[in-house]
């Protein structure tokens, strides 16, 4: 089911989405060698506090996940694609991050993601990551009324394909609104014009996953929770959570 969402509904995503925006800043600038992945989720936890926000992260169990997640973010270092637990593990100069946060605030949600690298970045890091943020950018620029759903998957999968990367099979955005997952789901790779029309109101996370390698295989780590790329490749995550308007796109998750 797709809910419709008033103005008066968005002008509340965009306060949890601004939440989320100020965690994502706050976990990049903590960011270093030598902080723990652990140490990380606390800052995100502070943001969502001090907001007086809940976390659609925390205590989440979907039905293939062994165990509730345990945290408010999901942190994917190097290799790992997305659902990545925050440990104990230390960040390395050179590592490369995807963080994504959700919040809850006054009933709504808010959820994105970003990627950064740790240090002295790796030219082929920086690549990936600018190119994630460019198929964001070309899905969230898809999302106007009339277009379809498959129009969003087509271009963001055309910037992945076209910089030779390999995009997460099964995996993609999502409605988001009361709650974190809702429908339509919002496939990374598509035909236009296919697919569900865009209608003023409804509210979709756009997140494209890229692997390095170029294929597209990943397999879940012992954790049940970590998605990681099947030959050891690094992986970038870029989201926002945006609202179909018919004044065009309206970004709910930026600061």
């Amino acid at each position: 089911m797709v809910e419709i969402k008033t103005e008066t509904n968005l002008l509340l995503m965009r306060e949890a989405g601004r939440v989320v925006a100020q965690a994502l800043q706050a976990v990049r600038d903590k960011a270093a060698p030598g902080v723990t992945l652990a140490e990380l989720d606390g800052v995100a936890r502070e943001v969502l506090a001090a907001a007086g926000a809940g976390s659609p992260f925390l205590g989440y169990r979907p039905d293939w996940a062994p165990v509730p997640f345990p945290a408010v973010l999901c942190l994917s270092v190097n290799d790992a694609i997305v659902h990545g637990v925050p440990d104990g593990t230390r960040l390395a100069d050179g590592d490369l991050v995807s963080a994504d946060c959700g919040a809850v605030l006054d009933g709504w949600v808010g959820d994105a993601a970003v990627s950064f690298t740790v240090g002295r970045a790796r030219p082929e890091d920086t690549r990936l990551i600018e190119t994630a943020e460019e198929a964001l950018a070309a899905g969230i620029a898809a999302a106007v009324v009339g277009n379809r759903i498959g129009d969003i998957a087509h271009a963001v999968g055309r910037v992945c394909r076209r910089a030779g990367y390999g995009i997460a099979d099964g995996f993609g955005g999502h409605g988001v609104g009361r709650t974190m997952h809702e429908g339509p789901d919002v496939p990374n790779e598509g035909r236009p014009g296919r697919g569900m029309p865009l209608r003023p109101g409804m509210a979709i996370a756009i997140e494209p996953m890229l692997l390095a390698g170029g294929r597209d295989h990943h397999y879940t780590a012992a954790d049940g929770w970590t998605i990681r790329t099947l030959d050891g490749s690094r992986a970038a995550h870029a989201e926002h959570t945006i609202a179909i308007t018919p004044d065009g796109p309206r970004v709910l998750t930026a600061l």
